[in-house]
C-alpha cells in the first residue's frame, strides 16, 4: 500500500496551487496509479482563470491528462496491479442505462479526474479501474516514447480521435480543422490518418508551420475575411478534384473566434464537429443548418474502449506526440501554469512529479 503521496490542489480562482500530503486507499473496484505525467489542458486553465465551475467543489486536484503504473488495487481489481496505464478523461460506470446503450460519453454517473474526483497534478491518482488502457511499454520504448510523453493521449488526442470517427472521415473526405496548435494539430494528423484531404486554418504562423507536414493545405485566418476563406478552400477542393459538400470541420481552436470561423464554412451537407471549448457566446443564424442539410456534433471526451485504437496511431508512427509535447517538474505547477496561460510555451506541457 502507498503510503506517501501529495497532490497539488486549486483552493480558489487564481489562488496560488498548494502542495498537500495525502494517503491513497483504493476501495473496491479501484486502483492507485503512480502519476508518470500529467498534460496541462485548455479546460485546466478555464477552471483556474476563468472560474468554470468544477462538480467537485473546491479544494480539488485538477489534471485529467494521466499516465502512470498501477501500485495498488481495491478488491475486484488486483489484476492492474504492475501495469502501464493511460487513465481516460472520461471515466464512465459502464452499468447505467446509457452505458449499456453505448452512449458512454453521456453517462450521468462518469467521472472525470480534476473535475469529479481529484486529478493527475499529484504523485499518486486513485481511479476507478473500469476503463483504463494499457500500455504495451515494448511497443511505447520502440516508438521512442516515454509513459510521461503518452499523458496527452488521455484527452488530447483520443478527443479529436473520437471527433473524426463520430464524422465518417475517411478517403475522399475533406477536413478542416479550425485551430492547428494542441488538439487541433492532432486533429489534423488523425483525419490524415483516416485518409482525408485536410485544410489546417489558424491565426498563429508558428502553429500552422508545425503542422504544415500534415496538412495539405494551411491557411492564416487573419489573412481572410469569412468569404474569402471558404472561396479559397473550395478553390482548393476543386483544384484536388474533391467535393465542394460535406465538408467535415472541426473546431479546435476553443474560441469565440474559431467557432463563427467554423461555422462560416458550412457547406450542403457538413459535418461540424465542435472539441474546443470556451466560456465565450457567438452569434450564429442557426437555421444554416437546415439550409445547408449540415449537422453539428459536440464532442465530449471518448468511450474508453476506444483508447487502444487511438493509442495506436500513435505507436505505429502515424500521429506524432514528441515533436508537442515537453515535460516539466510536477514541483514547478504555478510557474507552468502562468506560462501557458500566457502562450509562453506553445508544446503540450506534461507535468511529471
Amino acid at each position: 500500500m502507498v503510503t506517501e503521496s501529495h497532490r497539488w490542489i486549486m483552493t480558489a480562482v487564481k489562488a496560488p496551487l498548494v502542495r498537500e500530503a495525502f494517503r491513497p486507499e483504493p476501495a473496491a473496484g479501484e486502483v492507485v496509479v503512480a502519476v508518470a505525467g500529467c498534460g496541462v489542458c485548455h479546460t485546466d486553465l478555464g477552471y483556474y482563470y476563468d472560474g468554470v465551475r468544477t462538480n467537485h467543489a473546491l479544494p480539488l486536484a485538477l489534471g485529467h491528462e494521466i499516465s502512470g503504473r498501477v501500485v495498488a488495487a481495491g478488491e475486484r481489481a488486483a489484476q492492474w496491479v504492475g501495469k502501464a496505464v493511460i487513465v481516460p478523461a472520461v471515466l464512465p460506470c459502464g452499468e447505467c442505462d446509457v452505458c449499456r446503450r453505448g452512449l458512454s460519453t453521456i453517462c450521468r454517473a462518469q467521472k472525470m479526474p480534476g473535475n469529479d474526483i481529484h486529478g493527475g497534478f499529484a504523485s499518486h491518482i486513485v481511479v476507478p479501474a473500469r476503463g483504463l488502457c494499457e500500455v504495451d511499454e515494448s511497443r511505447l520504448a520502440s516508438a521512442g516514447l516515454s509513459l510521461a510523453d503518452v499523458s496527452i493521449v488521455a484527452d488530447a488526442l483520443t478527443t479529436p480521435y473520437q471527433a473524426v470517427r463520430r464524422s465518417g472521415v475517411g478517403p475522399g473526405s475533406l477536413a478542416i480543422v479550425v485551430g492547428a496548435g494542441g488538439v487541433g494539430g492532432y486533429c489534423v494528423q488523425i483525419a490524415k490518418a483516416s485518409g482525408a484531404t485536410v485544410v489546417a486554418v489558424d491565426v498563429d504562423p508558428r502553429k500552422l508551420e508545425a503542422i504544415a507536414g500534415a496538412a495539405a493545405l494551411t491557411l492564416d485566418a487573419r489573412s481572410h475575411d469569412a468569404k474569402s476563406l471558404k472561396g479559397a478552400i473550395a478553390a482548393f477542393a476543386k483544384e484536388r478534384g474533391l467535393r465542394g459538400t460535406e465538408w467535415s470541420i472541426f473546431e479546435c481552436s476553443g474560441t469565440a473566434a474559431g467557432q463563427l470561423t467554423a461555422y462560416g464554412l458550412l457547406v450542403h451537407g457538413a459535418t461540424l464537429s465542435v472539441v474546443g471549448f470556451t466560456m465565450d457566446k457567438v452569434e450564429i443564424r442557426l437555421s444554416n443548418l437546415m439550409a445547408f442539410d449540415a449537422r453539428a456534433i459536440g464532442n465530449w471526451g471518448c468511450p474508453p474502449e476506444q483508447y487502444g485504437a487511438a493509442l495506436d496511431l500513435v505507436l505505429d508512427g502515424k500521429v506524432a506526440i514528441k515533436p508537442f509535447v515537453e515535460t516539466h517538474p510536477l514541483s514547478d505547477i504555478n510557474r507552468v501554469f502562468d506560462a501557458v496561460h500566457h502562450r509562453e510555451i506553445s508544446r503540450r506541457a506534461v507535468l511529471v512529479p
